[in-house]
């Protein structure tokens, strides 16, 4: 009996590890398999845009010089950048309030509120492009109002005032949503010690409340700006040559003149561009955060 026991207590461990093991090996496949679907989606098409900027017509860097070597490839480059970041600016400052009231407010309302967040992602965005045709052309909605009050009518449409306009309006929830779900999780009771305390509203928002929404703020603007670097539809619709974006240069290489290299040379670029902001910007997301979480 007690060579039994014995015998059963030192196999138990190592059945139990081959036991693991042996599950491991079963379901490695269903670990692995968003991996290889990443891979596949994403990865293999970015390798072949990547490989044809390098090897059509012919192989070298002909492509890149010639972007880099035409003046118009750079100013569209640096103006995507820029309404980019005027897009991701705009959503940031109707995204805020909205979103502070949406914590503020009761069940109800703020079901309202999340219900008209929510909406617009249920309507096609050449739709809601279409709608903005509309409303900013010359003798559209927003004219035919200030005409009636007696002011000069302003060029909207064509301009890059109503691209901005477009896209922040589509783009607005992805701004609002992460900053709700950061904005959730402060305690407003903090706002009311430090009024407690003396300080005043204002000092109390800056000093309490904005540091700890930092996180939300910083995640809703990554995010809109990288979807705002490779919209086509909206500044297709509603831009005019001076507002032209790098997608749109894109698309006329591709599909209008086929030329894949040129074409795959642009979104290279623009990736990588991207990536490199993104990298610089990283370290200034994490020191607010981390400063304003010790005060």
């Amino acid at each position: 009996m007690a060579t039994i026991t014995t015998d059963s207590r030192n196999t138990g461990p190592a059945v139990a590890a081959d036991d693991r093991r042996r599950w491991f090996r079963g379901q490695a496949f269903w670990l692995v398999a968003p991996l290889l679907l990443l891979v596949v989606c994403l990865g293999l098409p970015l390798a072949i845009v990547t490989l044809r900027s390098f090897s059509e017509p012919q192989w070298g860097w002909q492509n890149y010089a010639w972007f880099f070597g035409t003046p118009v490839n750079l100013t569209v480059l640096q103006r995507t950048f820029a309404i980019s970041a005027w897009v991701t600016l705009v959503c940031l400052i109707a995204g805020y309030p909205y979103a502070y009231v949406m914590t503020a407010v009761g069940p109800k309302m703020r079901l309202v509120l999340i219900l008209c967040v929510l909406v617009p992602f249920w309507v096609s965005g050449v739709v809601r492009t279409l709608a903005w045709v509309i409303l900013l052309q010359d003798s559209g909605v927003i004219n035919s109002v200030i005409r009636a009050v007696g002011l000069s009518p302003v060029k909207l449409i064509r301009t890059q005032t109503g691209v901005v306009i477009g896209m922040a309006q589509v783009l607005l929830p992805f701004m609002i949503l992460p900053l709700y779900s950061v904005m959730k999780t402060i305690d407003l009771r903090l706002m009311q010690a430090a009024r407690s305390l003396g300080a005043s509203p204002a000092r109390a928002f800056a000093q309490v409340y904005l540091p700890l929404s930092l996180p939300g703020v910083y995640a809703g603007a990554i995010i809109v700006f990288i979807l705002a670097l490779g919209f086509y539809i909206t500044p297709a619709l509603l831009g005019g040559p001076r507002s032209t974006m790098l997608s749109t240069l894109i698309q006329n290489q591709v599909l209008s003149l086929l030329n894949w290299g040129r074409g795959g040379a642009m979104g290279v670029v623009l990736l990588i561009a991207t990536f490199v902001l993104l990298a610089l910007a990283a370290p200034l997301s994490r020191q607010p955060h981390k400063t304003g979480s010790t005060r």
